[in-house]
């Protein structure tokens, strides 16, 4: 059955074959006047000049198209007749394989530039593109994006272009509405691709998708991003009546913009009625980490090899198949991936069956049987040369992990944690993990996580432990994103938000549920300890800005979407659920859950569906009035940015106080906006009897802004403590009297005290103190117990808070007085722990050696740089030899190393990097190179990293920029390396370099003349600032309110640390 494309093969009118008859002369034919013939010359002469207008714009552009896809490599045949099977039988593979070209393809090295186009007019002329490495999209020039019309005009081409999203108009007053239209439904999918791993990189694919019609409409509407369409084998049926007349393609449409592709027809489609829309296509292998990418390692032989893997959240599945790529849009997708017979392919479900490619000898086709109903960021496909080692003692679910075969072995911690982590989330949620087999794959790529169903994905330094050379910061993490990311089997997978505003339902839950897993598996690291410094502290410090954001936040374009996955979805996120836990209760929460897993499980949900179940447990338990609703309670926390401070004024004899809110924010308004109310739950206990269990509030401040008067409390001599184990999401502040019992207690004995609320003291008082709403010397009068303090905890939480006085200090005259108060703190919790590291210790032991030796090192205190440097120059002599330097140390031990060394340090630390094969060691190597004090060493540096040629992967790049940004003596080189090639950085879509470059590289600006740089560079900007539009303006900020605290506190600092001094 023929094409119904009407682009093609058009018919000529035959009034234009009748003037092709006519001829000029006296004999015989057509005579014209003298002005008739002059009417004609100037018709002449205008048709030249027009003609020539036309080159001078629109060859370049052709040519400049031509070429670039012809350096791609890539060649596209228009194929006819498609299978298009609708039942969900096996496929005629015979026929979808001739879709497909032929496995023998060009190799990358062969840059041949050759573009040819048939005549124009020729019946079925093909259009063939080359496309070779494939780092970059595929994409025309801008004069040639013309053709790509979004107004409904026909594209003269039989194949759709789509390319790369252009940046949005800075002169735009609005974005288009990029959701898809809500006329259709999809179904169910089949998708067949074959990936040419080890050859051009291209993917040769094909789609089906059955949809449902909700409403009529004469356009077919799917999400497209990077693809070329093959116009001329894309066909719409009936499937309810196969037999019945296809639906007439009038013709096809890529809105760049918006990602779609428009197959406009030439009647509606009937509602109620069910459709499939199939076509082949090409794609192309990434290096950007997003969509369907390759990957290169150095195999243990030494050569190069590729694995060929996917990360499709959130709007990523468009660059691998045609689709509707909403998470609301949940349906099955079968799976065909052709593989070469020596790799192997993974995918969502368990392998069904494999079978020869007809005519591509040592080809085959895996096959994956239709999965669960499913968003499409959830899809997963690999193919690889992995090995797994592999684990089924879990309720017959086969368990695997798969890496290169060099580092198989470091794969067994991931396994063994997997497989417990997964018992104790059964048993949590009460619901059983629904797939017959979890798949977890490493890629040698320094990436987090992606939780896709049943393959989860990470990067080697995430998932990868082997004891002797990773850390226990390293195996922390492993423990930490495999909790992760199997909490969002069940939040995220099983049960969908039905649209990127409910984001935090995924990572907050997923955040919040890995402490409670990792708790049960790993008891001694204490994780729900350290949830107050990791998650709440780290969320406050980006949640007090003005330029903050709601977790529930409404989002449509996808970089907008992109910017949420910040630390407020996840931070604030997990902290609102950790709080709702505790005033519901344990046993209450884990019942709404359950109810809510169970009843939406395979569908989508919004947050209003979770207070639903949760409010239901509440009454039905009694943990919450009838009155009162989660929803009511918890649309303050999630529609609002930002969090509350109380304020605790005690009466004059300490038995009552009054409690006050407002938000907390380090850069004060003059106008303090009265709408900025929670419900907050109160909780506290005091000197005279202590109890820090009681996590429960005692009562409730609700969102109208009233006062709440507290009767009841001890006599103004004992100390009372607020927001036990800082279980709220909010800080507090106390009057003065109250500060200095703490404080006192402290003193006495610190032990009195919970230490998760040191933990919150700390933050709080020198948070406060920052803002401006507590003096400094009270701040700094509670950190006076530390030299007392054992515990890991408040250590962090205190060193974290002093970094920021360290940063203010840096390159002033009155640096040295803060480095002596600093190294008073700091060198006898050093000379507590030791150097000398020792692996036996208790897991937070180790965290708190490394903490010291840091800062020590950081300070330049002289028996921790000497013993560094000697360590590093053994390791010099020896380089086979890993024992030298212990793995907890080794990034305290070479950064200040090659701090204090020259040219030889830092190329022998470079040599390192290159030849390790180790991605948790390859980060600590690459941290290290940004700690040279020597500019040009740090300016080589830069120029290396992002040119490509040095060794670095892209996906690297973020890390040793950073590293020269963290560094003092860097900090500005690396400012004014990013605003001086910006375009260029953008252009290339560099992993990390969209997220949080700028808070990162100018956080510690403090100076009106950054400021006005930043300010000109925004400006200059404008519109092209993608996911990093917030960022940009939260630095903006932050800058802002460090030269009004170096204003209001810097004087005030020195004076305090000259009295301490002098006073001991």
């Amino acid at each position: 059955m023929g094409t119904n494309n009407t682009n093609r093969d058009v018919t000529p009118d035959p009034r234009e074959q009748a003037a092709t008859s006519l001829t000029f002369g006296r004999k015989g034919g057509c005579y014209v006047t003298k002005a008739v013939g002059v009417l004609l010359v100037i018709l002449f002469v205008s048709a030249t000049v027009a003609t020539a207008l036309l080159v001078y714009y629109f060859v370049p552009a052709v040519r400049s198209s031509a070429m670039h896809s012809a350096r791609t490599g890539l060649s596209l045949t228009p194929t006819h007749n498609l299978p298009m099977p609708i039942t969900g039988a096996k496929p005629d593979t015979s026929s979808v394989e001739k879709v497909l070209p032929s496995a023998s393809v060009p190799q990358p090295e062969s840059p041949a530039i050759t573009a040819s186009r048939a005549p124009t007019g020729t019946a079925g002329a093909a259009t063939t593109y080359q496309h070779s490495d494939g780092d970059s999209p595929i994409r025309t020039d801008t004069h040639a994006d013309k053709n790509l019309r979004t107004d409904g005009a026909k594209i003269p081409q039989e194949v759709t272009l789509a390319r790369e999203g252009s940046e949005t108009d800075p002169t735009a007053k609005r974005r288009p509405d990029v959701r898809l239209p809500k006329a259709l439904k999809p179904l169910r999918y089949l998708l067949k691709l074959q990936p040419f791993v080890n050859g051009d990189f291209s993917i040769r694919g094909y789609v089906e998708v059955e949809m449902v019609v909700l409403e009529a409409t004469s356009n077919i509407t799917l999400h497209i991003n990077n693809i070329i369409t093959k116009n001329d084998t894309v066909r719409v049926m009936s499937s309810d009546d196969p037999l019945r007349r296809e639906p007439i393609i009038t013709h096809h449409t890529y809105d760049q913009e918006r990602q779609f592709y428009i197959a406009t027809l030439a009647e509606p489609l009937e509602v109620g009625k069910k459709y499939v829309l199939s076509m082949a296509y090409l794609a192309h292998l990434n290096t950007q980490l997003n969509g369907f990418y390759k990957s290169r390692y150095q195999h243990v032989d030494g050569t190069d090899r590729w694995v060929a893997t996917t990360m499709f959240q959130p709007t990523a599945a468009r660059r691998a198949f045609p689709c509707f790529d909403e998470p609301g849009l949940r349906t099955s997708f079968e799976v065909f991936l052709a593989r070469e017979e020596h790799m192997t392919s993974l995918s969502n479900m368990p392998l069904l069956e494999t079978y020869p490619m007809e005519g591509q000898p040592g080809w085959v086709w895996d096959h994956y049987p239709p999965s669960v109903p499913m968003s499409t960021y959830l899809v997963a496909f690999s193919v690889s040369d992995f090995k797994y080692i592999e684990s089924s003692n879990h309720n017959n679910i086969i368990f695997r992990v798969w890496t290169r075969e060099e580092v198989l072995d470091h794969a067994h911690y991931a396994l063994k944690i997997g497989e417990t982590i997964l018992t104790f989330f059964e048993r949590y949620f009460d619901v059983a993990f629904p797939l017959p087999k979890l798949d977890s794959i490493a890629v040698p790529e320094p990436v987090g996580g992606m939780e896709n169903w049943g393959l989860v994905l990470y990067g080697e330094p995430s998932l990868l432990f082997k004891e002797g050379i990773s850390s226990a910061r390293n195996l922390q993490n492993t423990g930490f994103i495999v909790a992760h990311e199997l909490a969002h089997q069940w939040f995220g997978n099983l049960v969908t938000p039905k649209w990127w505003t409910q984001l935090w339902l995924n990572e907050g839950f997923a955040s919040f549920a890995m402490y409670i897993a990792v708790d049960q598996a790993e008891p001694a690291w204490r994780a729900k300890d350290q949830f107050i410094f990791e998650e709440v502290q780290s969320s406050f410090n980006i949640d007090c800005l003005e330029n903050s954001h709601p977790i529930h936040l409404p989002v449509e374009h996808p970089d907008d979407i992109n910017q949420i996955f910040d630390r407020v979805t996840y931070g604030k996120g997990s902290s609102i659920i950790r709080m709702m836990s505790h005033f519901l209760t344990e046993a209450t929460f884990r019942s709404g859950l359950k109810n809510y897993l169970s009843a939406l499980q395979f569908g989508n949900a919004d947050q209003d569906d979770l207070w639903d179940f949760l409010t239901a447990a509440a009454h039905r338990d009694r943990t919450l009035p009838e009155w009162m609703t989660v929803k009511m309670i918890m649309d303050t926390w999630t529609l609002k940015m930002g969090y509350p401070v109380l304020h605790v004024v005690r009466s004059g004899d300490g038995t009552s106080a009054t409690i006050t809110q407002k938000r907390f924010l380090l850069g004060r308004r003059e106008n303090e906006s009265s709408g900025d109310n929670w419900w907050i739950p109160i909780t506290y206990t005091s000197g005279d009897n202590p109890d820090f269990e009681l996590t429960q509030p005692l009562t409730w401040m609700n969102d109208s802004g009233a006062p709440v008067v507290l009767s009841y409390l001890p006599e103004a001599s004992h100390w009372v403590v607020f927001n036990l184990q800082q279980t709220g999401y909010y800080r507090v502040n106390y009057d003065h009297a109250n500060w200095n019992l703490i404080a006192e207690q402290l003193l006495t004995n610190h032990h009195v005290i919970h230490v998760r609320n040191r933990a919150q003291i700390i933050d709080d008082a020198m948070d406060l103190a920052r803002a401006g709403e507590l003096s400094y010397a009270t701040a700094l009068r509670v950190l006076k117990y530390l030299s007392q303090e054992t515990d890991y905890v408040p250590w962090a939480s205190a060193l974290d808070n002093l970094q920021y006085l360290h940063d203010m200090f840096t390159h002033t005259a009155d640096y040295g007085a803060l480095r002596k108060y600093l190294l008073d703190l700091v060198v006898p919790l050093y000379q507590s722990v030791g150097f000398w590291d020792d692996l036996q210790d208790p897991h937070l032991e180790q965290y708190k050696r490394v903490l010291a030796v840091q800062w020590a090192c950081r300070l330049e205190y002289s028996h921790c740089v000497e013993n560094s440097v000697t360590l590093f120059h053994n390791w010099m002599f020896n380089p086979a030899n890993q024992s030298i330097i212990s793995p907890n140390l080794r990034s305290t031990v070479y950064c200040t190393a090659v701090a204090a060394g020259g040219q030889s340090e830092w190329n022998f630390t470079w040599a390192q990097y290159l030849a390790s094969s180790v991605g948790s060691e390859k980060q600590k190597l690459l941290g290290a190179l940004g700690c040279t004090k020597k500019i040009w060493l740090l300016t080589r540096y830069l120029e290396t990293a992002f040119s490509g040629a040095g060794g670095v992967r892209e996906s690297e790049i973020y890390r040793a920029f950073t590293a020269v940004a963290n560094n003092d003596m860097g900090r500005h080189l690396a400012w004014n390396y990013l605003r001086n090639n910006w375009q260029q950085i953008r252009d290339r879509k560099l992993y990390g370099m969209s997220s949080s470059v700028m808070t990162r590289t100018t956080g510690t600006f403090k100076t009106t003349t950054t400021l006005r740089e930043m300010e000109a560079f925004k400006e200059e900007h404008e519109g092209n600032l993608g996911p990093l539009a917030r960022d940009m303006k939260q630095a903006l900020e932050t800058v802002n309110n460090n030269i009004k605290w170096m204003d209001a506190n810097y004087a005030n600092i020195v004076e305090w640390i000259t009295s301490m001094t002098t006073s001991n």
